[in-house]
């Protein structure tokens, strides 16, 4: 995610690509997700390292919101999620990459200044048996109290959902950044 950079409306969408690459390497950012919607219905989620590769583009399908749902939850601002991922991403190379990317993506950096020293939610990727991968956001609660602390005893632990799903649907893995030759 880039921060303080104006919403630009007009960028052509021959040289999106490009110019998402060029943001990254003037930000040093290492991972970049791009959301890029067409004809208001389809969206897609490009996940990629910068500045050399790979990058898988995802096709975003049954998104539900938190209000949707009506999810009651919260997580505390710059706590750090456990990822969770199931057994089906280490049976072949490319879901062996996925995972790779999803980690690196959504992981908290080592010793990053505004992260805090606990952890209160769980991201979960879940494979289905067509493909896709189901995204889903869980609180971690004790059953008698609010807040998870280090010494809770692991059997009085509970998750709750509090979202937002959706599913991603693999399309395209590819060995640059947003381009290059197709691996998968």
């Amino acid at each position: 995610m880039i921060p303080n950079i104006k919403k630009e409306s007009k960028i052509d969408r021959k040289h999106v690509m490009s110019v998402v690459s060029e943001l990254c390497f003037e930000r040093s950012c290492n991972n970049l997700m791009y959301f890029e919607q067409r004809k208001q219905k389809d969206l897609f989620l490009w996940m990629a390292k910068s500045p050399n590769g790979p990058s898988i583009k995802f096709h975003v399908v049954n998104i539900h919101t938190f209000d949707e749902l009506k999810l009651s939850g919260n997580c505390l601002k710059f706590s750090r999620p456990l990822l969770s991922f199931d057994g089906a991403f280490d049976s072949a190379p490319h879901l062996k990459l996925m995972k790779e990317m999803l980690c690196s993506i959504f992981n908290t950096p080592k010793n990053h200044p505004k992260s805090k020293p606990f952890i209160d939610h769980v991201l979960s990727f879940n494979m289905t048996p067509d493909g896709r991968i189901w995204w889903r956001n869980y609180q971690i609660l004790n059953q008698h109290e609010e807040i998870f602390t280090a010494t809770d005893d692991i059997d009085k632990l509970v998750l709750i959902e509090i979202g937002p799903r959706f599913t991603l649907q693999p399309i395209k893995m590819f060995d640059g950044t947003l381009n290059g030759k197709a691996m998968w």
